[in-house]
């Protein structure tokens, strides 16, 4: 019995002890399991501590990576748009992603690397691009704005500009940082090209007789200055107007085409420009003067009804000149033979009226080789200084007697009135009336006032065959007036009238074939077109 329970108890130590050496050697092999895991997959990580520690990142509803750090989540957004941005120099615009996270609470489980979870937020975004800028450079000149890819592209727009004048590329364009503005804003300037000098000969220095031998006789007896002592060519170049360079990022679709750009600032463009009408100008003068035809003139200002109509000293009158919005100015230093004449010159009599001139003396043309220094603003010519000449012919001067005296002026001699009859060839209203019309006539009631046109003398007041009853005013100036088919006249022959004084009242005496005033201008004793002198 002693030896059974003796047995029993052996039999018991010896499975203790055999689960005690199973039981160390499952831990071992755990231990070393756990060795390689990490060694091996360093990225499974195990049991920290309680609650979430796993997070699935999302980006717009789609999984982009597992990571055990939820705060560095946007630390990877921030560096997959650095990735998406790299190597372009143009701004990628994409709409803000919706970024959320899912947690779970694990013992095992694997995270995604940085690098996989930023590529794969990169991808997300490439695919929800909205717009990608593009670096490029604004130029501005006069209000006019356009963009250009690159910076050399902006040189070449301005090179071509100023190669249209300096052609054999003495001149080129930089863009330079404008000093005078704050912000890095860019300019364009035009420099000449330096040139590479030739080296020089080596002279040996010689002293006392020696040197005088040797030089030559331009040396010793220099010649005055002449047309070979002027290097001629373009000197000078430079823009106009301010020109400003920033550079900008903008859509692909607002970068002009270089040929555009280039033909919008350099081509001439239609400007609406003011012109002050000038003492003596006439409409058809003015045209001459602005090149532009005289309808067009007519068309541009609601002033103007056509070719007759009056025009007065200071009135601005709308034209259009085709400018280009950028000029180039020059100076070129040029050689040219060529017949001129001199200013004219004037008398001034104080004792005649301003219309009044006289010829004293009649010009004679000069002709002389020149050497000129000529500005020009694109094709225009801003001014031209004479440098050198040799006179071959000399000029005479045109000598012209003017008065000062400022003359009269001549107004409409009644109010209203329909202008019936103009000046010149018409059919005859009544039997035994002139075809050709030495005045003008206006329609109006019998009994209209009539107005002096201007002041001056009366020398005529009473009945006139065909005119019935009639005024003739003689005004200093030499003209004379003469107002028709009265009704009553309120004046007599010596009486001095001042303009606008009341000197008659109309009617239908004479030959007439209505009611209405007849006026005439004579200058010289010959009727003129009163409408041009109104």
């Amino acid at each position: 019995m002693s030896n059974r329970s003796d047995r029993k108890e052996n039999r018991k130590k010896n499975q203790s002890k055999y689960h005690h050496l199973i039981t160390l050697s499952v831990l071992r092999v755990a231990v070393v399991v756990i060795a390689l895991n990490i060694w091996l997959f360093p990225e499974i990580k195990g049991y920290v501590a309680e609650g979430d520690n796993r997070f699935t990142i999302y980006m717009n509803g789609q999984a982009v990576g597992v990571t055990d750090d939820r705060a560095r989540v946007y630390e990877y957004y921030s560096e997959a748009k650095r990735v998406l941005a790299e190597g372009t120099e143009d701004l990628v615009f994409t709409e803000f992603p919706e970024i959320t996270t899912t947690g779970e609470e694990v013992i095992w489980g694997s995270v995604d690397s940085e690098e996989t979870i930023v590529t794969n937020m990169a991808a997300v975004l490439s695919a929800n691009e909205v717009q990608t800028l593009e670096h490029a450079y604004s130029v501005k000149v006069n209000g006019v704005v356009v963009n250009l890819a690159s910076e050399e592209e902006v040189r070449e727009m301005f090179q071509t500009a100023v190669d249209r004048y300096s052609t054999d590329g003495a001149f080129a364009v930089s863009l330079t940082r404008d000093s005078q503005r704050e912000l890095n804003v860019l300019t364009a300037e035009i420099s000449a090209v330096q040139q590479e000098e030739e080296p020089e000969e080596e002279v040996l220095r010689m002293a006392g007789a020696e040197q005088v031998f040797a030089l030559s006789e331009e040396d010793l007896f220099p010649e005055e200055e002449g047309f070979e002592s002027f290097t001629l060519g373009i000197t000078e170049m430079s823009f106009s107007e301010p020109i400003e360079v920033v550079e900008a990022y903008l859509p692909e679709s607002d970068i002009d085409d270089i040929a555009y750009a280039t033909n919008l600032l350099t081509e001439e463009q239609e400007i609406q420009q003011i012109y002050e009408v000038q003492p003596g100008d006439t409409l058809s003068e003015i045209a001459l003067t602005v090149g532009l035809p005289l309808d067009d003139i007519i068309a541009l200002n609601d002033s103007l009804e056509n070719e007759n109509s009056y025009i007065y000293v200071d009135q601005e009158l709308i034209i259009t000149v085709p400018e280009p919005e950028l000029s180039v100015i020059w100076t070129v230093d040029t050689r040219y033979e060529e017949t001129y004449d001199l200013p004219i010159e004037y008398v001034y009599n104080d004792e005649w009226y301003s219309n009044q001139m006289v010829t004293l003396q009649q010009p004679s043309a000069g002709y002389h080789d020149v050497v000129a220094r000529v500005t020009y603003s694109n094709d225009t010519v801003l001014d031209t200084a004479v440098l050198y000449e040799q006179i071959i012919a000399s000029p005479v001067a045109k000598v012209v007697e003017i008065g000062t005296i400022v003359p009269p002026t001549y107004i409409k001699p009644l109010s209203g009135g329909r202008l019936s009859s103009g000046f010149g060839g018409r059919n005859a209203p009544v039997a035994g009336a002139s075809t050709y019309h030495r005045g003008v006539d206006w329609a109006t009631p019998i009994g209209t006032s009539i107005y002096a046109s201007s002041g001056g003398t009366v020398a005529r007041a009473g009945w006139g065959s065909g005119y019935g009853y009639v005024v003739y005013i003689n005004h200093p100036d030499g003209r004379q007036t003469r107002y028709a088919h009265l009704s009553r006249i309120y004046v007599n022959v010596g009486d001095y009238v001042s303009q606008g004084q009341v000197i008659a009242a109309s009617g239908n005496t004479g030959r007439s074939s209505g009611p209405h005033l007849h006026f005439e201008i004579l200058i010289n004793g010959v009727q003129v077109n009163p409408l041009e002198y109104l």
